[in-house]
């Protein structure tokens, strides 16, 4: 009996020992399976969130381009206004230079009144068309530059959809690998947590062979004293 409960004793030992080591390996498959879970999770939050971000920059590049074809429809129509105020000064100019010439050659002080009232009158409209089309340029320079910063901003969201659009592959790619990971982890955690639940059986049956023994032992150590009194008695008869 002793023999075996030494033997026993060693193999619930060994058993204590694989225990702590199955436990310690299924953990560490736990812990792997949560840590790929996690980064899969924040590859489709990511993901998510990027679709979002895309999605808003599209629209807000359609808003910009709303306001920059608008912009741009100003600009033509003011360069077209411009265009039509130059030529008729121009006309008026050569009207000028005719009324100049009727001043210099008319035969009567009537022809050279008449004359010279044109001339007024032309010289006051080279007037307001230079007015005209300086103001009109100075608009047509302020919506110019107006293009220009919405261009740019136009530019920079489209850089940044672009950007964006990018690094979906590689999100998508962590994502499926994380996915991949997990379950092959999720494997090792189901062999992991079997085989803990298997030394954990084999333990549970080591320590109740173990306190039977244990038992049998005390027993047959208070019958051992018990004896001895009986065979001290009967010598003690003789």
């Amino acid at each position: 009996m002793i023999q075996s409960l030494a033997s026993l004793e060693k193999l619930v030992t060994q058993l204590r020992q694989k225990k702590q080591e199955a436990t310690k390996l299924r953990k560490k498959a736990e812990q792997q399976v949560k840590e790929f879970r996690s980064a899969e999770k924040r590859s489709t939050s990511g993901l998510q969130s990027l679709d979002k971000k895309i999605e808003s920059q599209k629209e807000e590049s359609s808003d910009v381009s709303t306001v920059l074809t608008r912009k741009n429809s100003q600009l033509e129509s003011i360069g077209r206004l411009i265009a039509t105020a130059e030529d008729r000064l121009a006309r008026e100019k050569e009207g000028i230079e005719q009324a100049e010439q009727e001043i210099e050659f008319a035969e009567n002080p009537t022809e050279k009144e008449n004359a010279e009232a044109r001339l007024r009158s032309l010289n006051n409209r080279v007037s307001e068309l230079t007015e005209e089309i300086k103001n009109r340029q100075k608009t047509a320079k302020k919506i110019s530059d107006e293009v220009s910063d919405i261009s740019n901003i136009k530019s920079k969201i489209v850089s940044k959809i672009q950007k964006q659009t990018q690094s979906k592959p590689s999100l998508r790619e962590t994502k499926a690998e994380s996915r991949k990971a997990a379950q092959k982890f999720l494997k090792e955690l189901e062999r992991r947590t079997k085989s803990e639940a298997s030394v954990q059986n084999a333990l549970d049956k080591a320590n109740l062979k173990l306190k039977e023994l244990l038992a049998k032992k005390k027993t047959a150590a208070k019958k051992r004293p018990a004896k001895k009194k009986t065979a001290a008695k009967k010598k003690s008869r003789r």
